[in-house]
């Protein structure tokens, strides 16, 4: 008699699951990250083919930002609505349909459409994306987690200066902005596998849903009956909306203030000034064109590579040490940067120290303004007022973001570079003096510690002491 041999397939341990679904929500910041480096190193080429004028080259670079605020408002409402998952699905749709649109352009104002199209979604997954991971995970990969959507964002950063620095030689812009294509196929199809957050089930009403979820991320089902219990007993509670909730509760206006102040310190520091425009800043200081892309993708690799570093350090060091290092080595490296660029040294002086203090800046934010801000921003927010305060926050970001963009080149015209490079280094010299004042240390201390210890009025560079 013949036997038929089984496979005993085992199940993924709880950890894992974890893992995997924070994992594949943070893989959201690779689209993210990839339209930063695509629209780099494509804008000169654009520029030339439609005859675009330095404010028009602006305006394609920050529409994106405009879209993105619309979408952070927007993504609060659908994510109540639909679920974190189907939101996290729908800005992949949008990111296919803007990539398309900028791909099949015939005008300026089509890539501007394309692009518009893209900031709703980028904006939708910089809000959706921590606040799944800050929801799914424990409280001891919640940072490190939300520091991997930066990681991604970062490595989708160095991809689109590749992709923009192979092509550029042939002037094909059109395959760079087609691009982001391919991942958001990808991870339109991945989205189908997360299970939905069981913060959101439960305050849908649906308890077992979230029972089924937890126990399929947490190894202690008496953690998991802690869990519930939590969420049921704010389910009970007099919930209201969340502009109300800011009306009536002092305690919440504070953290969202320190959302937005983070936020806003995060972009007016200048990270974006590079990102978009280093190809710009370089040749401007008298690099070759081919060495200006290709240290551009340098600039890239160096944020992707000190993104993953970070992974591992935030929940080391913790989040105050990392962002006040962080911020000193940006203020350090602009004005150095505004100092080499003042001093016009002769020969190849000027675009090598340039290149070496831009690689500066970009370190330290990739060590901690980057990740963390997106961590705290995710961490702070009561769970009553944690989508309005969540959405408030990125709307900030992406408002800070867009007036760095669409001034920039701008204010280089009337100032020059090296008064330029001097504000952005002030900024950040005001982060670490508002970090050390405002922004509590989180790591490991669970978020209903942090919110009992906000609500309870406590100073908000305290609110994260262990009980």
């Amino acid at each position: 008699m013949s036997q038929v041999a089984t496979i005993s397939v085992q199940p993924l341990a709880p950890a894992r699951v974890a893992f995997l679904a924070t994992l594949l929500a943070a893989a959201a910041g690779l689209p993210v990250g990839l339209d930063t480096g695509l629209i780099a190193e494509a804008l000169g080429d654009i520029g030339q083919a439609f005859h675009a004028s330095y404010r028009v080259q602006e305006w394609i670079v920050s529409v994106l930002m405009i879209g993105a605020a619309a979408g952070s408002l927007g993504a609060g409402a659908v994510s109540y609505r639909f679920g974190r998952r189907r939101t996290l699905l729908l800005a992949m749709l949008l990111v296919g349909a803007g990539a398309y649109l900028c791909l099949s352009a015939s005008g300026v104002g089509q890539i501007i459409a394309g692009r518009l199209l893209i900031g709703v979604a980028v904006g939708t997954c910089a809000f959706t994306a921590p606040l799944y991971i800050a929801e799914l995970a424990t409280g001891d990969m919640r940072g490190r987690m939300v520091s991997i959507f930066s990681m991604l964002q970062s490595i989708g950063i160095l991809a689109g200066y590749l992709v923009g620095g192979l092509c550029s030689a042939g002037g094909h812009w059109r395959w760079m902005v087609a691009f982001p294509l391919l991942p958001a196929a990808l991870l339109f199809a991945a989205y189908f596998l997360l299970p939905e957050s069981p913060a959101w089930l439960a305050a849908r009403g649906r308890a077992d849903a979230a029972r089924r979820v937890l126990l399929r991320v947490r190894d202690d089902p008496a953690r998991v009956d802690a869990e519930l219990a939590a969420m049921a007993a704010e389910r009970t509670r007099d919930r209201v909306g969340g502009f109300a909730l800011l009306r009536r509760q002092p305690n919440f206006r504070r953290s969202v203030a320190l959302g937005i102040g983070l936020q806003m310190f995060q972009q007016l520091g200048g990270i974006n000034v590079v990102m978009y425009y280093a190809p710009r800043i370089l040749e401007g200081a008298h690099a070759d064109p081919a060495m200006a892309v290709w240290a551009t993708v340098l600039v890239g690799g160096v944020n992707a590579l000190v993104g993953l570093l970070a992974v591992f350090a935030v929940s080391r060091w913790g989040r105050r040490p990392l962002l006040v290092v962080s911020c000193a080595l940006m203020a350090g490296a602009m004005l150095a940067a505004a100092a080499i660029v003042a001093t016009d040294p002769p020969g190849a002086g000027v675009p090598v120290g340039l290149i070496a203090a831009l690689l500066i800046f970009v370190a330290g934010f990739g060590l901690g303004a980057g990740p963390l801000v997106w961590t705290l921003c995710s961490e702070i927010q009561p769970l009553e007022g944690r989508e309005f305060g969540v959405a408030t926050s990125t709307l900030a970001s992406w408002c800070g973001d867009w007036v760095v963009s669409n001034t920039f080149l701008s204010i280089v015209a009337v100032v020059g570079l090296p008064r330029a490079f001097i504000g952005y280094g002030v900024v950040n010299v005001l982060f670490i003096l508002f970090t050390l004042r405002f922004v509590p240390e989180t790591k490991g201390v669970p978020m209903e510690a942090i919110e009992a210890h906000l609500m309870a009025g406590e100073p908000l560079r305290r609110i994260g002491c262990p009980t």
